[in-house]
């Protein structure tokens, strides 16, 4: 049995464990358990750079914050949080590190057991934080399990993946309960009013993690003759990204069948802008389009809430509306498809 303040405890521990050896490795100290974890998670993934690996790891450091667990969980009637042996399988994503972190963690802090798929560009970072959490407090090895090939013996699931892989997670865990999620993208909607900060702080909703998450930016919504020339240079300082094979190698092909097809675009060297109603983006290209009445855009926006995950803005009004450069810093209770996990877990049944 592990009551919910152990369980806080524990998980605020794990994060003191992780922001000391992010720091170390930053300050070239010393911590070559930790390091070589990160270097065979990029050896595996070459999209999972050294960069991009510490800003998972920091943003877990976030979330691990004892004041932030304890506030998280104020929100639920405490008496649901107790020790379960309810199973909850967990088929994880692997676009991004440690992407299914927020579900490890919801299943962990619930008192539910955790059965969890990895995808295969993301094998080893959350193994090894198990491990770290078992070794704190042994009791969580009954709570943990990893399963290498497919699910089974759990009574709930919570399935990340394509469109395409939704409908087959829709075939094979329709009959349990479940939070099944496909293809979310995200938008930032400008006035035209940002400063130079702003904008760069905008850079970053684009261009971390290379824009593979589904809390990047792949889609512009700008007033009508925004000055898209000024704009890309504010993107300047995610230039070194074109040193990255496989980005680049991206960047080539897509730039290729836009001249190709005379596709008119904007070109910076490493981000191609389109003009295009689509809110899915391959690597390296951003869509836009224009609008004429911002009011009208933002209820717009809110109507297709079900296709988007967030909205980078600095205007009011807008369903999953986050601040310009904290897309991929979400809160607690920033649920992914805003369906709240932990309500989900606490009612589970046997």
């Amino acid at each position: 049995m592990i009551e919910l303040n152990e369980r806080i405890e524990v998980l605020a521990t794990l994060g003191d464990y992780l922001a000391k050896s992010i720091d170390n490795i930053e300050g070239e100290s010393n911590n070559s358990d930790f390091k070589e974890l990160l270097l065979k998670a990029e050896a595996h993934n070459a999209w999972f750079t050294q960069e991009f690996l510490s800003l998972a790891i920091n943003n877990i450091v976030k979330m691990l914050d004892k004041d932030a667990l304890t506030k998280w969980v104020s929100n639920y009637n405490a008496s649901y949080f107790k020790d379960s042996d309810i199973r909850v399988g967990v088929v994880m994503a692997g676009n991004i590190p440690l992407v299914g972190f927020h579900d490890f963690l919801s299943v962990i802090i619930s008192g539910r057991v955790f059965i969890g798929k990895l995808s295969s560009g993301d094998q080893f970072l959350l193994p090894y934080l198990a491990k770290r959490l078992v070794d704190i407090d042994k009791r969580f090895q009954s709570k943990i399990f990893f399963e290498e090939h497919l699910l089974k013996d759990f009574d709930a699931v919570i399935a990340t993946g394509s469109n395409n892989s939704s409908r087959y997670f829709d075939f094979y865990f329709g009959k349990y309960p479940n939070i099944i999620r496909h293809n979310r993208n995200s938008v930032a909607l400008l006035s035209g009013e940002e400063t130079k900060e702003e904008l760069r702080l905008l850079a970053k909703d684009i261009f971390s993690y290379f824009g593979l998450g589904c809390r990047n930016v792949s889609k512009l919504m700008l007033p009508r003759n925004y000055d898209i020339p000024s704009l890309l240079d504010e993107f300047q300082s995610f230039d070194y990204l074109s040193m990255h094979n496989k980005y680049f190698n991206n960047y080539e092909y897509n730039k290729s069948l836009l001249l190709i097809n005379k596709e008119a675009h904007f070109d910076n060297g490493f981000l191609l802008l389109k003009e295009n109603p689509a809110l899915s983006t391959p690597v390296s290209v951003l869509h836009y389009e224009f609008y004429d009445d911002k009011e009208d855009e933002i209820e717009r926006l809110n109507r297709a809430n079900e296709q988007i995950q967030c909205v980078l803005s600095t205007e009011k009004g807008l369903q999953n509306g986050v601040l310009l450069g904290e897309s991929q810093s979400p809160t607690l209770m920033q649920y992914a498809d805003n369906v709240d996990i932990m309500e989900f877990l606490l009612k589970l049944e046997k």
